[in-house]
């Protein structure tokens, strides 16, 4: 229970939940997408992703000269799943 707890605790704040619903939906978004989408700045995007990649839920994967996530942790993705319907609206 205190695994799924800390990955509810990372994973609840709104601009790291929002880039979990980005990155589900989309193919390969990289840092550039992702903070010019949710209209921050790209250091605060960065901050997050690395909050989310230091805990083991999302993976970052270099293409070309882009850094790619993807969503690794199954429970966070079955969280994200059921939500991002209702996400969707709101974004």
């Amino acid at each position: 229970m205190d695994d799924y707890s800390q990955k509810l605790k990372v994973c609840g704040h709104p601009i790291r939940l929002k880039l979990l619903c980005m990155i589900s939906k989309q193919e390969d978004p990289c840092v550039s997408e992702l903070w010019v989408c949710l209209n921050q700045p790209q250091p605060v995007i960065s901050q997050h992703l690395a909050v989310l990649k230091d805990k083991g839920i999302v993976q970052s994967e270099v293409k070309g000269n882009k850094r790619t996530y993807s969503i690794v942790d199954p429970f966070v993705q079955r969280i994200v799943d059921s939500i991002l319907p209702v996400a969707e609206k709101a974004m």
